[in-house]
């Protein structure tokens, strides 16, 4: 009998292993194809961002919609305000979309509008602009026809920014790294108004009667932007993926589950049912139609346990009295920044008397939408790389369930010295101020070459609170519903910046009213110049984030807040 046995279990055991091998070698291969389309979406989203960013270059033109369009100051600013609303209040609805169909959809509608946009934009331009001689053919468009160009543009600039940060925050977001991830794209959408304003000033730029080089030329600038935004739109839409998406939800419903949050749930009530019954039979017909009946089913679950799971986990996160103080303190603190950036081109028009000799001015609007960009870069990466390092690491990658006792629980102790994340984001609203009270105190009037610390303090100040902010949105409520959960958030600078946008532009036609810098009746109160057009609206906005930075406080120090309840932000 041993004999005759010992052959047969010899072989079971190396089918076995040959079977073990042949499983690992195929979980490998898996491994490294999944890392593969993790790699190449990271690629695709930055390339997006890198690209998707090109309504920071509006200060690069701003002015020339207010030289050659005749637009007032009000004018100038309601096309940015438009554009700016458009980009911020649809943020939720987008990332809402995006976490239930995936990024790439975003990616092909983002192309088609940027170069709608764009083009609508273009023709608007040259239906009415003065040319570099002064003279125009025609009359232009109405004003609401550049709105509706810039609003289609705020609409497609959210989508392809989207597409891309939740592809990487989804994709990342449970590494080591996931600070560096996230910073990453946010880093290269500033990035952007940088090199377009570059390639407008230094490539598509006018000529002057003398041969020197003039402004951008704004009808071939946005041609460029309306091509080249269409060709990074869809290739996004190929490229862009989300990796082991079932995993992240699989993993988040056990986490609820064990939390004790999914007793009576709807979802689970419904869980047990019937995939229907078949005749038995060793029938190939009726085995094929049970095993799809099976795989259907399976497909089934998994969306509606999706479903069901993003659902919770939206309605948790406006439930959190915490989210609300952390997108009030967002508020105050986003919108100065963003109305600096808008306005960048008309407040180093005030710097001198209009009309100097162009050659003697001392600083230029596309040199300071490049320092913004670049200090905004760098504090991106800087501080997305020093959280990685410094901030206490997360027990858990979801926090859905922070008011339940377990979140209450301490964290566990460390010897290791800390920094928290909110800590890093205080630091980033104070650079955002110092840079406002330096314009506002007139240190650099008639001083242009001075502007570049104004730029550098907001620019990087701005930056890492864009960078900042998602991020902590990621650790504590987790990354499965990141898309809709930012996307709320990252709604009110459309508050803020349509509120500073217009106190500046009040602000700015008082000033020029008063001084009546205009060169003839035509100009008069249209220009303006001198530390009275602006320095009221940045003191008021430094006030504005200080503001800001005492709610954050309060969310994380206050009663509830993260740090009563144990969460390590």
């Amino acid at each position: 009998m041993a004999t005759t046995r010992t052959p047969l279990l010899s072989h079971d055991r190396v089918s076995l292993r040959s079977t073990s091998s042949t499983s690992s070698i195929t979980r490998k291969e898996q491994r490294r194809r999944q890392d593969l389309t993790r790699y190449i979406s990271f690629a695709s989203a930055i390339t997006s961002c890198l690209c998707a960013g090109s309504i920071t270059a509006y200060s690069l033109y701003g002015h020339l919609f207010q030289e050659r369009l005749r637009y007032t100051q009000l004018q100038v600013n309601i096309v940015v305000i438009a554009a700016e609303i458009a980009l911020y209040l649809p943020v939720s609805l987008f990332g809402y979309i995006c976490d239930r169909v995936g990024p790439a959809p975003l990616s092909f509608v983002s192309a088609i509008l940027f170069a709608l946009g764009y083009l609508l934009a273009a023709f608007t331009y040259r239906s009415g602009a003065k040319d570099v001689y002064g003279y125009t053919a025609e009359r232009g468009w109405p004003l609401a026809v550049m709105v509706t160009a810039f609003v289609i543009i705020g609409c497609a600039t959210t989508l392809m920014y989207l597409s891309a940060v939740t592809t990487c925050a989804k994709n990342f977001g449970k590494g080591k790294h996931k600070g560096l991830a996230l910073a990453s794209p946010i880093a290269a959408f500033g990035l952007s108004g940088m090199w377009q304003s570059q390639v407008g000033s230094r490539i598509l730029y006018e000529r002057r009667p003398d041969g020197s080089r003039g402004d951008v030329d704004v009808f071939k600038f946005f041609i460029f932007l309306a091509g080249v935004l269409f060709v990074v739109g869809m290739v996004g839409t190929f490229f862009l993926k989300i990796v082991d998406e079932e995993e992240l939800i699989d993993e988040a419903v056990e986490e609820l589950e064990r939390s004790g949050l999914l007793e009576d749930s709807a979802f689970f009530r419904g869980a047990e049912r019937g995939y229907g019954s078949f005749e038995s039979g060793s029938d190939e017909e009726l085995a094929e139609s049970r095993r799809a009946e099976e795989v259907k089913a399976q497909l089934d679950e998994e969306a509606r346990k999706k479903t069901w799971l993003l659902n919770e986990e939206t309605r948790r996160f406006l439930k959190d009295h915490t989210m609300w103080w952390l997108a009030a303190g967002f508020f105050f603190v986003s919108g100065p920044g963003e109305a600096f950036i808008t306005n960048l081109g008309t407040i180093i028009g005030t710097l001198y008397p209009p009309y100097p000799e162009p050659n003697r001015l001392p600083t230029t609007a596309a040199t300071h939408v490049s320092i913004v960009a670049v200090t905004s870069t760098a504090a991106r990466i800087i501080f997305g790389t020093l959280t990685d390092l410094l901030a206490p690491p997360t027990t858990s990658h979801h926090y859905a369930s922070a008011s339940n006792s377990l979140a209450s629980l301490p964290p566990r102790p460390s010897s290791r010295f800390y920094i928290s994340r909110v800590t890093f984001l205080l630091i980033s609203a104070l650079f955002l101020s110092l840079g406002q009270v330096l314009l506002a105190s007139g240190l650099v009037q008639n001083h242009g070459e001075r502007f570049w610390l104004v730029s550098s303090l907001i620019g990087s100040g701005y930056g890492s609170l864009f960078s900042l902010t998602p991020l902590m949105i990621s650790v504590i409520w987790g990354v499965e519903n990141f898309g809709t959960n930012w996307g709320i958030v990252a709604m009110v600078p459309a508050a803020g910046a349509t509120f500073w946008g217009v106190v500046y532009s009040q602000v700015y036609q008082m000033a020029a009213k008063a001084r009546s810098f205009g060169v003839d009746g035509e100009e008069e109160d249209i220009l303006c110049y001198g530390k009275e057009c602006y320095a009221p609206t940045f003191w008021a906005m430094a006030v504005s984030v200080w503001i800001g930075c005492a709610l954050w406080i309060w969310a994380w120090k206050g009663p509830g807040g993260w740090s009563r309840r144990g969460i390590p932000v």
